[in-house]
């Protein structure tokens, strides 16, 4: 299969890269890691001034009418640096379950502000006994006097800590929902939690949360596939997110095996360390074709987009493990320091490789999907 991007995609990969590498530092990072937020609001709404906010949603909405290759490319840029503002959880999975499913009236009112940066949203789906089931839900919504009724814990919400707005699942008789969830409502606490790689989330506690049918995202029998297709394209803005972190890894391996000397000569002359260089370029190469493949399938609208998507996701999980390990094992004991980028990157492609379900569960998708 053939694939070179458009001009405007490199235009767009040049552009965003050149931001990323003058302003997502690793020292920052360390900062912003400590601080409520777990990033820059300025930096959010700069992304937003620059119109990459707008990127995954059509002219029609307001947006560019990126593709789910945009995407792509713009997230392969922000993973080669140290960047933790929420495009992945705000503007690509939250903002899709708007765009695909919200009708007329939700996306008017809601998706200007994801656009333009002054809103925050969490997608509130995860529990303690759901493992990576969207189904398998103890929270349930019950409608009382016109108005739904919200009970449940969700757990491990990114970006949950600051959103204004969640969108929450629940369980509606034998089937599922989606729910818009305004953060402030009575019956809404949040314990404010640090994931691995530094970002933000919360643990999200609904009891008897009122939500009116206007804010009834996708009802019975639609949220499920609306769920799905969501997390789809959340799957490829990881995957070039991963494929990002995961070039840097190896520029910043090779580059460190040519000035580490040993035994009078750069560490990178020795074969045996030629050799697993060489294995970790397969691993990104294997990503970036099967990145590449994914995102064309959705762009196209291919049934086996869904398969793509769980392949994507297996190999993002099994080369990002190998290409992280093995960057930190060739730079030593400073491999996982916090004043070098390594680290980082290895504890971000932990986080990936285990968000909405992890390399086996995707391997048993792949596995249904392709033989239906």
């Amino acid at each position: 299969m053939e694939f070179t991007l458009s001009d405007e995609q490199l235009l767009l990969r040049d552009s965003v890269g050149k931001y990323v590498a003058d302003h997502c530092s690793v020292e920052r990072h360390r900062e912003l890691a400590r601080t409520e937020m777990g990033f820059d609001p300025q930096r959010w709404h700069a992304f937003a001034e620059l119109g990459w906010l707008c990127v995954p949603f059509s002219e029609e909405q307001g947006g560019l009418g990126g593709s789910a290759t945009d995407v792509m490319v713009l997230t392969e840029a922000l993973g080669h640096g140290v960047s933790r503002e929420p495009f992945l959880h705000n503007t690509v999975v939250c903002g899709g379950l708007l765009r695909f499913g919200g009708n007329e009236t939700q996306r008017d009112a809601y998706l200007p502000g994801l656009m333009d940066g002054t809103s925050q949203w969490a997608f509130a789906f995860a529990e303690e006994r759901s493992g990576y089931s969207l189904t398998a839900l103890d929270t349930v919504a019950s409608k009382e006097g016109g108005q739904w009724q919200l009970r449940g814990r969700k757990i491990a919400v990114l970006n949950g800590h600051c959103a204004d707005h969640l969108i929450v699942s629940a369980r509606c008789g034998g089937d599922i929902a989606l729910f818009i969830v305004d953060a402030g409502s009575p019956g809404v606490s949040r314990e404010a939690f640090t994931a691995v790689d530094g970002s933000r989330g919360a643990c999200v506690d609904l009891d008897g949360v009122s939500v009116s049918a206007d804010d009834q995202l996708a009802s019975t029998g639609k949220a499920l596939p609306l769920l799905e297709k969501a997390i789809d394209y959340g799957i490829v803005a990881m995957g070039g997110e991963a494929l990002g972190a995961m070039q840097c890894l190896l520029d910043t391996t090779v580059e460190y095996t040519s000035t580490r000397k040993q035994f009078g000569q750069a560490i990178g002359k020795f074969q045996a360390l030629q050799h697993r260089m060489a294995d970790m370029y397969l691993k990104v190469e294997e990503l970036r074709s099967l990145l590449y493949n994914a995102a064309i399938q959705l762009d196209d609208g291919s049934e086996e987009g869904p398969a793509a998507c769980a392949a994507l996701k297996v190999k993002l999980a099994e080369a990002g493990r190998y290409v992280s390990q093995e960057a930190v094992q060739l730079h030593g004991g400073m491999g996982m320091t916090d004043e070098l980028v390594v680290g980082h990157h290895f504890k971000r492609l932990m986080l990936l490789s285990k968000l909405f379900g992890d390399e086996d569960y995707y391997l048993a998708r792949y596995a249904r999907l392709t033989a239906a």
